[in-house]
Protein backbone atom coordinates (compact mmCIF):
# COMPACT_ATOMS: atom_id res chain seq x y z
CA UNK A 1 0.00 0.00 0.00
CA UNK A 2 1.80 3.10 -1.22
CA UNK A 3 1.58 6.53 0.28
CA UNK A 4 0.00 7.79 -2.94
CA UNK A 5 -3.05 5.59 -2.50
CA UNK A 6 -3.15 5.90 1.28
CA UNK A 7 -3.09 9.50 2.44
CA UNK A 8 -4.43 8.90 5.94
CA UNK A 9 -4.92 6.06 8.38
CA UNK A 10 -8.71 5.95 7.94
CA UNK A 11 -8.28 5.02 4.29
CA UNK A 12 -5.70 2.42 5.24
CA UNK A 13 -8.30 0.67 7.41
CA UNK A 14 -11.07 0.56 4.81
CA UNK A 15 -10.20 -2.96 3.65
CA UNK A 16 -10.98 -4.32 7.15
CA UNK A 17 -14.66 -3.35 6.87
CA UNK A 18 -16.81 -1.80 9.59
CA UNK A 19 -18.10 -4.67 11.77
CA UNK A 20 -15.88 -7.65 11.27
CA UNK A 21 -14.93 -10.15 13.94
CA UNK A 22 -11.96 -8.02 14.96
CA UNK A 23 -14.03 -4.86 15.45
CA UNK A 24 -16.77 -6.66 17.38
CA UNK A 25 -14.22 -8.28 19.69
CA UNK A 26 -12.58 -4.91 20.38
CA UNK A 27 -15.93 -3.22 21.06
CA UNK A 28 -17.15 -5.95 23.42
CA UNK A 29 -13.94 -6.36 25.42
CA UNK A 30 -13.21 -2.67 25.82
CA UNK A 31 -16.84 -1.91 26.68
CA UNK A 32 -16.62 -4.36 29.57
CA UNK A 33 -13.98 -2.12 31.17
CA UNK A 34 -16.61 0.63 31.48
CA UNK A 35 -18.92 -1.47 33.68
CA UNK A 36 -16.81 -1.04 36.86
CA UNK A 37 -16.39 2.65 35.98
CA UNK A 38 -20.18 2.97 35.99
CA UNK A 39 -20.52 2.18 39.68
CA UNK A 40 -17.12 3.28 41.00
CA UNK A 41 -17.94 6.95 40.49
CA UNK A 42 -21.19 6.83 42.48
CA UNK A 43 -20.31 4.34 45.23
CA UNK A 44 -20.72 7.17 47.72
CA UNK A 45 -24.50 6.94 47.26
CA UNK A 46 -24.46 3.81 49.43
CA UNK A 47 -21.00 3.67 51.02
CA UNK A 48 -21.25 7.22 52.42
CA UNK A 49 -25.01 7.39 52.94
CA UNK A 50 -26.22 8.77 56.27
CA UNK A 51 -28.63 6.28 57.92
CA UNK A 52 -31.34 7.32 60.36
CA UNK A 53 -29.74 8.02 63.72
CA UNK A 54 -30.48 9.29 67.20
CA UNK A 55 -28.49 10.37 70.21
CA UNK A 56 -27.21 7.58 72.42
CA UNK A 57 -28.61 7.91 75.96
CA UNK A 58 -28.72 5.87 79.13
CA UNK A 59 -32.24 4.83 78.11
CA UNK A 60 -30.97 2.89 75.09
CA UNK A 61 -31.29 -0.46 76.80
CA UNK A 62 -35.06 -0.09 77.19
CA UNK A 63 -36.19 2.35 74.53
CA UNK A 64 -35.53 1.23 70.94
CA UNK A 65 -37.59 1.23 67.80
CA UNK A 66 -37.82 -1.81 65.51
CA UNK A 67 -34.87 -0.55 63.43
CA UNK A 68 -32.51 -0.30 66.37
CA UNK A 69 -32.69 3.50 66.62
CA UNK A 70 -33.59 5.25 69.86
CA UNK A 71 -37.17 6.25 70.29
CA UNK A 72 -37.84 9.97 70.10
CA UNK A 73 -38.75 9.68 73.77
CA UNK A 74 -35.71 10.88 75.66
CA UNK A 75 -33.91 12.35 72.62
CA UNK A 76 -33.77 15.83 71.19
CA UNK A 77 -35.75 17.53 68.43
CA UNK A 78 -33.12 16.52 65.86
CA UNK A 79 -30.30 14.01 65.54
CA UNK A 80 -27.64 16.31 67.00
CA UNK A 81 -29.33 17.15 70.32
CA UNK A 82 -31.15 15.29 73.05
CA UNK A 83 -33.45 16.40 75.79
CA UNK A 84 -31.81 16.85 79.15
CA UNK A 85 -32.93 14.08 81.47
CA UNK A 86 -33.40 14.65 85.19
CA UNK A 87 -31.89 11.56 86.83
CA UNK A 88 -33.24 12.59 90.26
CA UNK A 89 -36.82 11.96 89.26
CA UNK A 90 -38.54 8.86 90.50
CA UNK A 91 -39.67 7.94 86.98
CA UNK A 92 -36.65 7.66 84.68
CA UNK A 93 -37.08 8.68 81.11
CA UNK A 94 -38.91 11.93 81.73
CA UNK A 95 -37.12 14.74 79.84
CA UNK A 96 -36.55 18.06 81.51
CA UNK A 97 -36.60 21.42 79.79
CA UNK A 98 -33.70 22.23 77.39
CA UNK A 99 -31.46 20.21 75.13
CA UNK A 100 -27.92 18.92 75.24
CA UNK A 101 -25.33 17.74 72.71
CA UNK A 102 -25.04 14.03 71.95
CA UNK A 103 -22.10 13.59 74.31
CA UNK A 104 -22.50 9.81 74.41
CA UNK A 105 -22.48 9.33 70.65
CA UNK A 106 -25.22 8.05 68.34
CA UNK A 107 -27.16 4.95 67.50
CA UNK A 108 -27.71 4.30 63.79
CA UNK A 109 -30.27 2.33 61.84
CA UNK A 110 -29.04 -1.17 61.03
CA UNK A 111 -30.74 -1.13 57.62
CA UNK A 112 -27.43 -0.09 56.02
CA UNK A 113 -23.91 -0.13 57.45
CA UNK A 114 -21.88 2.75 56.02
CA UNK A 115 -18.76 4.75 56.87
CA UNK A 116 -21.08 7.30 58.49
CA UNK A 117 -22.42 4.82 61.02
CA UNK A 118 -19.00 3.24 61.64
CA UNK A 119 -17.11 6.48 62.29
CA UNK A 120 -20.12 8.60 63.42
CA UNK A 121 -19.76 11.20 60.66
CA UNK A 122 -22.76 13.30 61.69
CA UNK A 123 -23.41 16.71 63.24
CA UNK A 124 -20.00 18.36 63.85
CA UNK A 125 -18.36 15.69 61.68
CA UNK A 126 -20.93 15.80 58.87
CA UNK A 127 -18.52 17.80 56.67
CA UNK A 128 -16.35 14.70 56.38
CA UNK A 129 -18.97 12.95 54.22
CA UNK A 130 -18.87 15.34 51.21
CA UNK A 131 -15.13 15.74 51.78
CA UNK A 132 -14.55 12.00 51.36
CA UNK A 133 -16.54 12.08 48.12
CA UNK A 134 -14.59 15.11 46.91
CA UNK A 135 -11.33 13.26 47.60
CA UNK A 136 -12.37 10.62 45.07
CA UNK A 137 -12.79 13.36 42.48
CA UNK A 138 -9.48 14.93 43.50
CA UNK A 139 -7.98 11.61 42.43
CA UNK A 140 -9.97 11.80 39.21
CA UNK A 141 -8.57 15.29 38.70
CA UNK A 142 -4.99 14.08 39.12
CA UNK A 143 -5.60 11.02 36.93
CA UNK A 144 -7.04 13.19 34.18
CA UNK A 145 -4.05 15.48 34.35
CA UNK A 146 -1.36 12.80 34.05
CA UNK A 147 -3.26 9.86 32.53
CA UNK A 148 -3.58 11.37 29.08
CA UNK A 149 0.07 12.41 29.01
CA UNK A 150 1.20 8.92 30.08
CA UNK A 151 -1.08 7.30 27.51
CA UNK A 152 0.31 9.45 24.70
CA UNK A 153 3.84 8.59 25.81
CA UNK A 154 3.71 4.91 26.83
CA UNK A 155 0.71 3.70 24.86
CA UNK A 156 -3.04 3.32 25.32
CA UNK A 157 -2.92 -0.37 26.19
CA UNK A 158 -0.31 -0.17 28.97
CA UNK A 159 -2.04 2.71 30.72
CA UNK A 160 -5.44 1.01 30.38
CA UNK A 161 -4.42 -2.21 32.11
CA UNK A 162 -2.37 -0.42 34.75
CA UNK A 163 -5.41 1.76 35.53
CA UNK A 164 -7.74 -1.24 35.77
CA UNK A 165 -5.37 -2.93 38.22
CA UNK A 166 -4.96 0.29 40.22
CA UNK A 167 -8.71 0.83 40.51
CA UNK A 168 -9.48 -2.74 41.54
CA UNK A 169 -6.60 -3.30 43.97
CA UNK A 170 -7.15 0.07 45.65
CA UNK A 171 -10.83 -0.74 46.15
CA UNK A 172 -9.92 -4.04 47.82
CA UNK A 173 -7.49 -2.29 50.16
CA UNK A 174 -10.05 0.42 50.86
CA UNK A 175 -12.40 -2.23 52.20
CA UNK A 176 -9.90 -2.75 55.05
CA UNK A 177 -9.76 0.94 56.05
CA UNK A 178 -9.26 1.34 59.79
CA UNK A 179 -10.23 5.02 59.94
CA UNK A 180 -11.67 7.86 57.91
CA UNK A 181 -8.27 9.29 56.91
CA UNK A 182 -7.16 6.00 55.37
CA UNK A 183 -10.50 5.72 53.56
CA UNK A 184 -10.11 9.22 52.04
CA UNK A 185 -6.52 8.58 50.92
CA UNK A 186 -7.53 5.36 49.16
CA UNK A 187 -10.61 7.05 47.74
CA UNK A 188 -8.30 9.54 46.06
CA UNK A 189 -6.13 6.76 44.62
CA UNK A 190 -9.21 4.90 43.40
CA UNK A 191 -10.27 8.03 41.52
CA UNK A 192 -6.95 8.08 39.64
CA UNK A 193 -7.56 4.57 38.30
CA UNK A 194 -11.22 5.29 37.58
CA UNK A 195 -10.75 8.11 35.09
CA UNK A 196 -7.62 6.67 33.46
CA UNK A 197 -9.46 3.41 32.79
CA UNK A 198 -12.40 5.07 31.11
CA UNK A 199 -10.50 7.55 28.94
CA UNK A 200 -7.78 5.09 27.86
CA UNK A 201 -10.39 2.50 26.92
CA UNK A 202 -12.43 5.05 24.98
CA UNK A 203 -9.45 6.37 23.03
CA UNK A 204 -7.98 2.91 22.36
CA UNK A 205 -11.22 1.65 20.84
CA UNK A 206 -11.94 4.86 18.93
CA UNK A 207 -8.54 4.79 17.24
CA UNK A 208 -9.00 1.24 15.96
CA UNK A 209 -12.47 1.70 14.47
CA UNK A 210 -13.92 3.57 11.51
CA UNK A 211 -16.42 6.39 12.02
CA UNK A 212 -19.67 4.37 12.12
CA UNK A 213 -18.19 1.66 14.34
CA UNK A 214 -16.53 4.31 16.52
CA UNK A 215 -19.86 5.98 17.26
CA UNK A 216 -21.53 2.64 17.99
CA UNK A 217 -18.67 1.70 20.30
CA UNK A 218 -18.72 5.00 22.17
CA UNK A 219 -22.48 5.15 22.71
CA UNK A 220 -23.83 1.59 22.63
CA UNK A 221 -20.56 0.16 23.93
CA UNK A 222 -18.78 2.40 26.41
CA UNK A 223 -21.63 4.61 27.56
CA UNK A 224 -24.23 1.82 27.67
CA UNK A 225 -21.82 -0.39 29.62
CA UNK A 226 -21.23 2.55 31.98
CA UNK A 227 -25.01 2.76 32.54
CA UNK A 228 -25.20 -1.00 33.13
CA UNK A 229 -22.51 -0.67 35.77
CA UNK A 230 -24.45 2.17 37.37
CA UNK A 231 -27.60 -0.01 37.40
CA UNK A 232 -25.70 -2.87 39.05
CA UNK A 233 -24.80 -0.69 42.04
CA UNK A 234 -28.27 -0.57 43.66
CA UNK A 235 -28.59 -4.33 43.05
CA UNK A 236 -25.27 -5.01 44.78
CA UNK A 237 -26.13 -2.59 47.59
CA UNK A 238 -29.58 -4.13 48.13
CA UNK A 239 -28.13 -7.58 48.85
CA UNK A 240 -24.87 -6.39 50.45
CA UNK A 241 -25.74 -3.92 53.21
CA UNK A 242 -22.22 -3.59 54.64
CA UNK A 243 -19.92 -1.06 52.96
CA UNK A 244 -16.79 -3.20 53.27
CA UNK A 245 -18.25 -6.23 51.48
CA UNK A 246 -19.80 -3.90 48.91
CA UNK A 247 -16.35 -2.54 48.04
CA UNK A 248 -14.98 -6.08 47.68
CA UNK A 249 -17.84 -7.05 45.36
CA UNK A 250 -17.22 -3.95 43.24
CA UNK A 251 -13.48 -4.67 42.93
CA UNK A 252 -13.74 -8.23 41.62
CA UNK A 253 -15.10 -7.52 38.07
CA UNK A 254 -12.09 -5.34 37.25
CA UNK A 255 -9.63 -8.04 38.28
CA UNK A 256 -11.38 -10.55 36.00
CA UNK A 257 -10.55 -8.36 33.01
CA UNK A 258 -6.74 -8.45 33.45
CA UNK A 259 -6.25 -11.76 31.50
CA UNK A 260 -7.51 -10.09 28.29
CA UNK A 261 -4.08 -8.40 27.94
CA UNK A 262 -3.08 -10.96 25.29
CA UNK A 263 -6.22 -10.37 23.23
CA UNK A 264 -6.41 -6.56 23.08
CA UNK A 265 -3.79 -4.96 20.79
CA UNK A 266 -2.14 -1.55 21.01
CA UNK A 267 -3.60 1.28 18.93
CA UNK A 268 -2.03 1.12 15.43
CA UNK A 269 -2.56 4.87 15.10
CA UNK A 270 -0.40 5.47 18.16
CA UNK A 271 2.20 2.96 16.97
CA UNK A 272 2.52 4.74 13.63
CA UNK A 273 2.76 8.12 15.32
CA UNK A 274 5.64 6.74 17.41
CA UNK A 275 7.36 5.33 14.30
CA UNK A 276 6.77 1.67 15.29
CA UNK A 277 5.63 0.66 11.81
CA UNK A 278 6.33 -3.08 12.15
CA UNK A 279 4.12 -3.38 15.23
CA UNK A 280 1.32 -1.41 13.54
CA UNK A 281 1.68 -3.71 10.52
CA UNK A 282 1.36 -6.75 12.78
CA UNK A 283 -1.82 -5.42 14.42
CA UNK A 284 -3.41 -4.77 11.04
CA UNK A 285 -2.46 -8.23 9.78
CA UNK A 286 -3.97 -9.89 12.86
CA UNK A 287 -7.15 -7.86 12.33
CA UNK A 288 -7.29 -8.91 8.68
CA UNK A 289 -6.79 -12.55 9.67
CA UNK A 290 -9.63 -12.40 12.21
CA UNK A 291 -11.91 -10.82 9.60
CA UNK A 292 -10.82 -13.46 7.03
CA UNK A 293 -9.54 -10.80 4.66
CA UNK A 294 -6.40 -11.14 2.57
CA UNK A 295 -3.98 -8.34 3.50
CA UNK A 296 -1.59 -6.86 0.98
CA UNK A 297 1.99 -8.08 1.04
CA UNK A 298 3.25 -4.75 2.42
CA UNK A 299 0.81 -2.98 4.73
CA UNK A 300 3.00 -0.02 5.60
CA UNK A 301 6.32 0.90 4.10
CA UNK A 302 9.09 1.89 6.57
CA UNK A 303 8.57 5.61 5.98
CA UNK A 304 4.82 5.51 5.65
CA UNK A 305 4.12 5.95 9.34
CA UNK A 306 5.41 9.49 9.18
CA UNK A 307 3.57 10.10 5.91
CA UNK A 308 0.29 8.92 7.40
CA UNK A 309 0.39 10.67 10.73
CA UNK A 310 3.19 13.17 10.63
CA UNK A 311 4.23 15.98 8.31
CA UNK A 312 7.66 17.59 8.11
CA UNK A 313 6.34 20.63 9.99
CA UNK A 314 5.17 18.35 12.80
CA UNK A 315 8.18 16.11 13.13
CA UNK A 316 8.57 16.14 16.89
CA UNK A 317 8.15 12.85 18.70
CA UNK A 318 6.77 14.20 21.98
CA UNK A 319 3.67 16.34 22.43
CA UNK A 320 2.83 18.13 25.68
CA UNK A 321 0.07 20.22 27.22
CA UNK A 322 1.59 23.28 25.57
CA UNK A 323 0.63 21.92 22.16
CA UNK A 324 -3.02 22.38 23.13
CA UNK A 325 -2.49 26.13 22.96
CA UNK A 326 0.00 26.14 20.09
CA UNK A 327 -2.62 27.06 17.47
CA UNK A 328 -5.73 29.24 17.55
CA UNK A 329 -8.00 26.31 16.63
CA UNK A 330 -6.75 24.10 19.46
CA UNK A 331 -6.87 27.01 21.93
CA UNK A 332 -10.49 27.74 21.05
CA UNK A 333 -11.61 24.12 21.24
CA UNK A 334 -9.76 23.56 24.52
CA UNK A 335 -11.12 26.76 26.08
CA UNK A 336 -14.73 26.00 25.17
CA UNK A 337 -14.29 22.34 26.06
CA UNK A 338 -13.00 23.15 29.55
CA UNK A 339 -16.17 25.02 30.56
CA UNK A 340 -18.55 22.64 28.76
CA UNK A 341 -16.99 19.54 30.32
CA UNK A 342 -16.85 21.16 33.77
CA UNK A 343 -20.56 21.91 33.54
CA UNK A 344 -21.72 18.59 32.09
CA UNK A 345 -19.77 16.38 34.48
CA UNK A 346 -20.61 18.52 37.53
CA UNK A 347 -24.34 18.43 36.77
CA UNK A 348 -24.31 14.73 35.80
CA UNK A 349 -22.55 13.55 38.95
CA UNK A 350 -24.37 16.10 41.08
CA UNK A 351 -27.76 14.71 40.07
CA UNK A 352 -26.49 11.11 40.29
CA UNK A 353 -25.06 11.50 43.81
CA UNK A 354 -28.17 13.38 44.93
CA UNK A 355 -30.46 10.37 44.38
CA UNK A 356 -30.08 9.42 48.05
CA UNK A 357 -31.59 12.79 49.04
CA UNK A 358 -34.73 12.35 46.95
CA UNK A 359 -37.87 11.11 48.66
CA UNK A 360 -38.67 7.44 48.33
CA UNK A 361 -36.65 4.23 48.20
CA UNK A 362 -32.92 4.91 47.70
CA UNK A 363 -32.40 1.67 45.74
CA UNK A 364 -35.32 2.36 43.39
CA UNK A 365 -34.26 5.98 42.87
CA UNK A 366 -30.74 4.90 41.94
CA UNK A 367 -32.05 2.23 39.56
CA UNK A 368 -34.36 4.72 37.83
CA UNK A 369 -31.47 7.16 37.52
CA UNK A 370 -29.39 4.44 35.83
CA UNK A 371 -32.29 3.57 33.53
CA UNK A 372 -32.45 7.24 32.56
CA UNK A 373 -28.82 7.06 31.47
CA UNK A 374 -29.57 3.99 29.36
CA UNK A 375 -32.40 5.78 27.56
CA UNK A 376 -30.07 8.75 27.04
CA UNK A 377 -27.36 6.60 25.44
CA UNK A 378 -29.75 4.92 23.01
CA UNK A 379 -31.30 8.29 22.13
CA UNK A 380 -27.87 9.77 21.47
CA UNK A 381 -26.97 6.87 19.18
CA UNK A 382 -30.15 7.41 17.17
CA UNK A 383 -29.65 11.18 16.87
CA UNK A 384 -25.90 11.60 16.51
CA UNK A 385 -25.75 11.11 12.72
CA UNK A 386 -29.02 12.91 12.06
CA UNK A 387 -28.35 16.19 13.89
CA UNK A 388 -25.29 18.48 13.70
CA UNK A 389 -23.01 17.85 16.67
CA UNK A 390 -23.13 21.40 18.14
CA UNK A 391 -26.94 21.55 17.77
CA UNK A 392 -27.39 18.25 19.60
CA UNK A 393 -25.20 19.43 22.47
CA UNK A 394 -27.07 22.76 22.60
CA UNK A 395 -30.57 21.30 22.75
CA UNK A 396 -29.78 18.64 25.36
CA UNK A 397 -28.04 21.09 27.71
CA UNK A 398 -30.73 23.74 27.22
CA UNK A 399 -33.45 21.15 27.89
CA UNK A 400 -31.71 20.02 31.08
CA UNK A 401 -31.09 23.58 32.28
CA UNK A 402 -34.67 24.78 31.76
CA UNK A 403 -36.12 21.65 33.39
CA UNK A 404 -33.95 22.05 36.49
CA UNK A 405 -34.91 25.72 36.81
CA UNK A 406 -38.63 24.81 36.58
CA UNK A 407 -38.13 22.76 39.77
CA UNK A 408 -38.10 26.09 41.63
CA UNK A 409 -41.82 26.70 41.04
CA UNK A 410 -42.94 23.21 42.16
CA UNK A 411 -44.78 23.33 45.53
CA UNK A 412 -42.95 21.64 48.38
CA UNK A 413 -45.66 19.02 48.94
CA UNK A 414 -45.57 17.72 45.33
CA UNK A 415 -42.72 15.25 45.83
CA UNK A 416 -43.60 13.06 42.84
CA UNK A 417 -43.61 16.02 40.42
CA UNK A 418 -40.33 17.20 41.93
CA UNK A 419 -38.67 13.81 41.41
CA UNK A 420 -39.96 13.49 37.83
CA UNK A 421 -38.58 16.92 36.87
CA UNK A 422 -35.19 16.13 38.40
CA UNK A 423 -34.95 12.80 36.55
CA UNK A 424 -36.10 14.40 33.27
CA UNK A 425 -33.45 17.08 33.75
CA UNK A 426 -30.89 14.35 34.30
CA UNK A 427 -31.99 12.73 31.04
CA UNK A 428 -30.88 15.81 29.12
CA UNK A 429 -27.49 16.10 30.77
CA UNK A 430 -26.97 12.32 30.43
CA UNK A 431 -27.34 12.62 26.65
CA UNK A 432 -24.79 15.44 26.69
CA UNK A 433 -22.48 13.41 28.96
CA UNK A 434 -22.39 10.36 26.69
CA UNK A 435 -22.24 12.45 23.51
CA UNK A 436 -19.46 14.82 24.58
CA UNK A 437 -16.88 12.02 24.74
CA UNK A 438 -17.60 11.14 21.11
CA UNK A 439 -17.66 14.77 20.01
CA UNK A 440 -14.35 15.85 21.54
CA UNK A 441 -12.63 12.61 20.55
CA UNK A 442 -13.38 13.67 16.97
CA UNK A 443 -12.27 17.27 17.56
CA UNK A 444 -8.77 16.52 18.87
CA UNK A 445 -6.03 15.18 16.54
CA UNK A 446 -4.37 11.84 17.25
CA UNK A 447 -1.04 13.30 18.38
CA UNK A 448 -2.64 15.13 21.33
CA UNK A 449 -6.00 13.36 21.66
CA UNK A 450 -5.41 11.68 25.01
CA UNK A 451 -3.67 14.77 26.36
CA UNK A 452 -6.56 16.97 25.24
CA UNK A 453 -9.21 14.66 26.68
CA UNK A 454 -7.17 14.50 29.87
CA UNK A 455 -7.25 18.30 30.20
CA UNK A 456 -11.00 18.40 29.59
CA UNK A 457 -11.57 15.57 32.04
CA UNK A 458 -9.45 17.49 34.54
CA UNK A 459 -11.76 20.48 34.13
CA UNK A 460 -14.74 18.18 34.64
CA UNK A 461 -13.15 16.88 37.82
CA UNK A 462 -13.08 20.40 39.25
CA UNK A 463 -16.85 20.35 38.86
CA UNK A 464 -17.15 16.95 40.52
CA UNK A 465 -15.03 18.12 43.46
CA UNK A 466 -17.41 21.02 43.94
CA UNK A 467 -20.69 19.14 43.35
CA UNK A 468 -20.81 17.31 46.75
CA UNK A 469 -20.76 20.70 48.44
CA UNK A 470 -23.42 22.06 46.06
CA UNK A 471 -25.55 19.09 47.11
CA UNK A 472 -24.71 19.80 50.75
CA UNK A 473 -26.27 23.26 50.30
CA UNK A 474 -29.55 21.39 49.88
CA UNK A 475 -29.65 20.92 53.65
CA UNK A 476 -30.35 24.64 53.98
CA UNK A 477 -32.15 25.24 50.66
CA UNK A 478 -33.66 22.32 48.80
CA UNK A 479 -33.98 24.27 45.53
CA UNK A 480 -30.64 26.10 45.38
CA UNK A 481 -28.54 23.16 44.02
CA UNK A 482 -30.95 22.76 41.10
CA UNK A 483 -30.84 26.49 40.34
CA UNK A 484 -27.03 26.31 40.19
CA UNK A 485 -27.05 23.20 38.00
CA UNK A 486 -29.72 24.62 35.67
CA UNK A 487 -28.03 28.01 35.24
CA UNK A 488 -24.59 26.67 34.28
CA UNK A 489 -26.23 24.17 31.89
CA UNK A 490 -27.87 26.99 29.94
CA UNK A 491 -24.58 28.93 29.71
CA UNK A 492 -22.75 25.81 28.45
CA UNK A 493 -25.52 25.21 25.90
CA UNK A 494 -25.02 28.64 24.38
CA UNK A 495 -21.23 28.22 24.19
CA UNK A 496 -21.55 24.80 22.52
CA UNK A 497 -22.93 26.47 19.37
CA UNK A 498 -19.43 27.80 18.67
CA UNK A 499 -17.91 24.34 18.26
CA UNK A 500 -17.30 23.00 14.72
CA UNK A 501 -19.40 20.15 13.39
CA UNK A 502 -17.50 16.86 12.94
CA UNK A 503 -20.35 14.84 11.49
CA UNK A 504 -19.30 12.78 8.43
CA UNK A 505 -15.69 14.00 8.79
CA UNK A 506 -12.57 11.88 9.20
CA UNK A 507 -10.90 11.90 12.58
CA UNK A 508 -7.95 14.36 12.52
CA UNK A 509 -4.42 13.04 12.97
CA UNK A 510 -2.32 16.21 12.84
CA UNK A 511 -2.53 19.47 14.74
CA UNK A 512 -2.81 21.31 11.43
CA UNK A 513 -6.01 19.34 10.66
CA UNK A 514 -7.87 20.74 13.70
CA UNK A 515 -11.13 22.42 12.69
CA UNK A 516 -11.77 26.12 13.48
CA UNK A 517 -14.68 27.13 15.69
CA UNK A 518 -17.81 28.61 14.14
CA UNK A 519 -17.90 32.41 13.99
CA UNK A 520 -21.19 34.28 13.84
CA UNK A 521 -19.72 37.39 12.25
CA UNK A 522 -18.60 38.65 8.85
CA UNK A 523 -15.62 36.79 7.33
CA UNK A 524 -13.50 39.93 7.09
CA UNK A 525 -13.88 40.72 10.80
CA UNK A 526 -13.81 37.16 12.11
CA UNK A 527 -10.31 36.25 13.33
CA UNK A 528 -10.96 32.51 13.37
CA UNK A 529 -11.59 32.53 9.63
CA UNK A 530 -8.39 34.36 8.82
CA UNK A 531 -5.58 32.11 7.51
CA UNK A 532 -2.57 31.65 9.75
CA UNK A 533 0.85 32.93 8.74
CA UNK A 534 1.98 29.38 7.95
CA UNK A 535 -1.07 28.77 5.76
CA UNK A 536 -0.60 32.11 4.01
CA UNK A 537 3.06 31.36 3.33
CA UNK A 538 2.15 27.92 2.04
CA UNK A 539 -0.46 29.43 -0.28
CA UNK A 540 2.06 31.94 -1.63
CA UNK A 541 4.60 29.21 -2.23
CA UNK A 542 2.17 26.98 -4.11
CA UNK A 543 0.49 29.77 -6.10
CA UNK A 544 1.31 29.69 -9.87
CA UNK A 545 3.62 32.44 -11.03
CA UNK A 546 2.48 34.84 -13.72
CA UNK A 547 4.96 36.34 -16.18
CA UNK A 548 4.34 39.92 -17.12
Amino acid sequence: MSSETCKDFDRAMVFLGDYGRFQIQIMVLLSLTAIPCGYMGVLAVFVADTPAHRCRTWLNSTLRDPHGVDSFHGTGPDSCYRYKVDTNRSEPGEPSNGTDRCVDGWLFSTERYTIVSEWELVCENAWKVPFSTSMFFVGVLFGSLVGGQLSDRFGRKRVLFFSIALQSVTTLIQATSVNWVMFCALNCLRGVGHVSTYISSLVLGSEMLCESARITYSLLGQCLAFSIGYALLPLFAYFIRGWRLLLVACAIPGLLFIPTWRVIPESPRWLLQRGRVKEADMVMRQAAKMNRIQASEIMFSPGEGSELLQKPSEDKQMYTFMDLISTANLRNITGLGVFIWLTIIMVFYGLSLNTSNLKGNIYLNCLISAATDTVANVSTWLLINRVPRPALLFFTLMFSGITLLVVKIVPGDMNTTFQVLVLVGKLGVSVAYSFTFVFFTELYPTVVRNTGLGILSTAGCIGTIVCPYVIYIGIYSKILPYIIFGSVSIIAAILSLLLPDTRNCKIPDLISETKPIQCYCTPKKCPCLQPSKQQAAKSDATAPSVDI
